[in-house]
């Protein structure tokens, strides 16, 4: 190999590794970005248009629309370092503040796909779902349990 090839392979990130992570799949991770995406394109055009009125807060929401596709643009350079529950907590905090600010179709539907984003990382923070042999296991010992202390409470009345 040469010094090249070493330096590329130490430069290139290791999918295994940043998948055990987060527990993402390829296809959730990239659903993720690409709904990102999608989020700040219709953020940025829902902000523009936003902007197209006299109305002060209608101009200040889409002005922050369009602000936040630029500072999601500099974020997403270190998105694949922040966990999941950030990258929530960032894109739904991100689409919420506008609509507070001026609640009209424009907002609504310009941050859905952002606060969409938002969700679905949201929703790989929490995990992969348990598979049905060990839910059935603990539900088998919870069952014991309680036969178990229903049993000593009726020996109980019993003396």
């Amino acid at each position: 190999m040469s010094a090249q090839d070493e330096q590329f392979q130490a430069a290139a990130p290791d999918p295994a590794a940043s998948s055990a992570d987060d527990g993402m799949t390829w296809w959730y991770r990239w659903l993720c970005r690409i709904a990102g995406v999608i989020g700040g394109v219709s953020c940025a055009f829902a902000g523009l248009w936003n902007c197209v009125t006299i109305n002060p807060l209608n101009i200040a929401a889409g002005v922050w629309m369009i602000l936040c596709r630029e500072f999601a643009n500099a974020v997403s350079a270190r998105a694949d370092k922040l966990r999941p529950w950030q990258k929530a907590a960032f894109y739904c905090g991100m689409a919420v503040f506008p609509v507070m600010l001026s609640l009209t179709l424009t907002t609504l539907f310009g941050n859905a796909v952002a606060f969409a984003t938002g969700v679905l990382y949201g929703l790989s923070a929490l995990g992969k779902k348990g598979d049905a042999i060990s839910y059935a296991r603990i539900h088998q010992q919870q069952k014991q349990m309680d036969e178990e202390k229903l049993t000593g409470a009726l020996e109980g009345q019993a003396l």
